[in-house]
C-alpha cells in the first residue's frame, strides 16, 4: 500500500523521445491505482503559462525570420511561464500531497537554453533561485532515443511547432546535454533508451514511481 505523501516527477527528452506519451501513460496508471495525481507540462500548465507558451513555440516571425526575439527574450519567456506555473500548479497540487507528472521542466532550460543555444546560465540559475524555492523534482526520466527515429516519429505529427524543425545536429547536441545532466545525480534521474515502442519502458516506469510511494 502506497503512503500518503507527495511525489515530483519530471519527464526529459528532445522533441520525439516518447516522453510526453509516458507521462501520460504513467498518469493513466496511476489514476487506475487510485494515487492521487496531476499531469501538467512546460512550458504551460497554467491559464496564463499555456498563453506564454503559444508564443513560444509559434513561429512568431515566419514572415521576417531576421527579426527574431533573442535567445535571452526566448529563454525568459520560459522563465516567466514557469513562475507562473509553480504558483499556480505546481506548489498547490504538491501541498494536496498529490504525486505530479510534468513534462519537461527545469533540466529542459539547461539542455536546450543553455547548452544547446548557449545562454549564460548564471541568468537561468538567478531567476529560478528566485521562482524555485523547494519545488524540486524527486524523480527525473530521461528519455533517449535514435535520432532517426525521432525524426520518423516528429513527421507523423499533424500539428508542429518550431521545435520540432531543429536540425539533427541539434537534436544530438541536446540529447547530449540530458545524458549530461542525468548522469551528474543517479540518486533523482534514471536514463531510458524509449527508442523501440514496447510496453517495457512504461512498465519499468510505473514500477519505479510506485516503489517510491510506497517507502
Amino acid at each position: 500500500m502506497y503512503k500518503k505523501k507527495s511525489l515530483f516527477v519530471t519527464f526529459e527528452g528532445i522533441e520525439g523521445s516518447g516522453k510526453s506519451y509516458q507521462s501520460k501513460i504513467l498518469y493513466k496508471k496511476l489514476k487506475n491505482n487510485k494515487i492521487s495525481s496531476t499531469l501538467t507540462r512546460e512550458p504551460g500548465g497554467t491559464k496564463g503559462a499555456e498563453i506564454i507558451r503559444k508564443i513560444i513555440l509559434k513561429d512568431y516571425f515566419q514572415h521576417n525570420p531576421k527579426e527574431q526575439f533573442s535567445k535571452e527574450t526566448d529563454t525568459l519567456l520560459y522563465l516567466a511561464a514557469r513562475n507562473e506555473h509553480i504558483r499556480n500548479k505546481l506548489k498547490p497540487a504538491l501541498k494536496k500531497k498529490q504525486t505530479v507528472i510534468c513534462d519537461r521542466f527545469i533540466d529542459s532550460t539547461t539542455a536546450y537554453q543553455v547548452d544547446g543555444k548557449g545562454v549564460n546560465k548564471n541568468l537561468v540559475d538567478a531567476v529560478h533561485m528566485h521562482i524555485l524555492k523547494d519545488v524540486i523534482p524527486d524523480l527525473t526520466f530521461i528519455l533517449t532515443v535514435n535520432i532517426n527515429k525521432a525524426i520518423k516519429r516528429l513527421k507523423k505529427r499533424k500539428k508542429k511547432n518550431r521545435y520540432d524543425k531543429f536540425s539533427n545536429k541539434f537534436y544530438k547536441k541536446v540529447q547530449q546535454a540530458f545524458i549530461k545532466i542525468g548522469k551528474k545525480n543517479k540518486k533523482r534521474y534514471i536514463i531510458l533508451d524509449n527508442s523501440s515502442d514496447s510496453k517495457e519502458v512504461e512498465n519499468t516506469i510505473f514500477n519505479i514511481v510506485f516503489k517510491k510511494l510506497s517507502k
